[in-house]
């Protein structure tokens, strides 16, 4: 069964996925009004064009003999001939007067607006095959008889230019998103390099070389907490690495001294046959220095239980005063030859672990009888 926990992107493919779409709807609509500003400035150019073109005919109409100069005009240009203007004349009776050359068979009257939308500024597109023509109608009195005016401007090149135009900006806006994606990719490696340098300077740490620090001066700004935090970690790893080869120095030297005893009294005592007496005071050495070492076991074994955060603590209510007797009454042979006195005083009830209130209260009691002087006095208060 495939697990539907899918890994986490990394960092850089993160940043260079949000930099390369920001960058493409950026481009996208940067292009876009760029688009539309040109095509509506050509537009209005051909609108305006045109306008002046109706105006001129208006104006030519009105003049002398304006109808037959302007059929003289447009009868000028041969059929077949690239025409950007296709204009007609229609008189009162709703006939034709004059058209340029083949406008029947391209452009019918039909197609056109009606004349009661003369005076519209605004033309009227229509799409021939592949060719895009602008229709307008506009009206016009000579010789006190009112003319129709049907004029169309062809902006098939429009529709090339326009159609041309997409096409470019489509290759710029892909040619943008893939120089934005390279970008993203070199900008992210070169922004992420701190965190290579520090993982190389975190993979030279050894135990031997706690005491190396990847300074966090060095860093950006955003990694300086991190270089703290870890500077910080390495210090407490380095203090208690450096506890624990203490630790591990003052075991050997405590384990030596006794096991060094029972060695030595041991071979001198297998030298020559010897009395019982003898040999008893041999075993009955041997049997205090093992005293001794079971001491430290259990006091290895009490702080690996107290160091321990899995441990669970039996706690439990008991006679604290019988507690502190017991632990006096353990310990008063050896302050019988250290000619040092226990006391306890007080009496209480105590909801503790006993086992570790006894080895806790046992280690002070050991740690007093060392360092306190012959006469002196330990006194253990409830």
């Amino acid at each position: 069964m495939l697990s539907s926990r899918t890994e986490p992107r990394s960092i850089a493919t993160q940043l260079v996925l949000l930099f390369t779409v920001c960058a493409t709807l950026l481009l996208s609509c940067s292009l876009g009004l760029f688009y539309w500003l040109v095509v509506r400035h050509a537009f209005e150019e051909d609108n305006a064009v045109l306008a002046d073109k109706v105006a001129a005919i208006r104006t030519e109409l009105t003049q002398p003999d304006g109808i037959n100069s302007l059929a003289q005009e447009l009868k000028s240009r041969r059929t077949g001939e690239a025409a950007i203007y296709w204009i007609r004349i229609i008189g009162p009776d709703g006939n034709s007067i004059t058209e340029t050359p083949g406008m029947d068979s391209v452009l019918p009257v039909f197609l056109f607006p009606s004349q009661t939308t003369a005076g519209a500024k605004v033309p009227t597109d229509y799409r021939n095959e592949d060719k895009l023509f602008s229709l307008l109608t506009q009206s016009e009195t000579a010789d006190g008889r009112t003319y129709a005016i049907q004029i169309a401007q062809d902006r098939s090149s429009d529709a090339r230019f326009r159609k041309e135009f997409r096409t470019l900006l489509a290759l710029v806006l892909g040619l943008g998103i893939l120089a934005s994606a390279l970008i993203a990719i070199t900008v992210t490696r070169r922004g992420l390099r701190p965190l290579g340098q520090m993982r190389r300077a975190l993979e030279r740490v050894r135990p031997a070389h706690f005491n190396e620090r990847i300074d966090p001066g060095r860093w950006p700004s955003e990694l300086r907490p991190l270089a703290a935090s870890f500077d910080d970690m390495l210090g407490r790893l380095e203090d208690s690495f450096t506890r624990l080869s203490q630790f591990s120095a003052d075991l050997a030297h405590e384990l030596r001294t006794p096991v060094g005893n029972m060695l030595g009294e041991a071979q001198v005592a297998l030298t020559r046959h010897r009395r019982p007496e003898e040999y008893r005071a041999v075993i009955e050495s041997a049997a205090a220095e093992c005293e001794r070492l079971s001491g430290i076991i259990d006091n290895l074994l009490f702080l690996a239980r107290a160091e321990s955060a899995e441990q669970q603590v039996n706690r439990s209510v008991f006679n604290g005063r019988f507690a502190i007797e017991k632990i006096a009454s353990f310990y008063e042979v050896s302050a019988e030859d250290a000619h040092i006195s226990i006391t306890c005083e007080g009496d209480a009830e105590i909801f503790a672990d006993p086992l570790l209130f006894t080895r806790a209260v046992g280690n002070l009691v050991e740690n007093a009888l060392r360092f306190t002087p012959k006469g002196g006095e330990i006194r253990i208060s409830l």
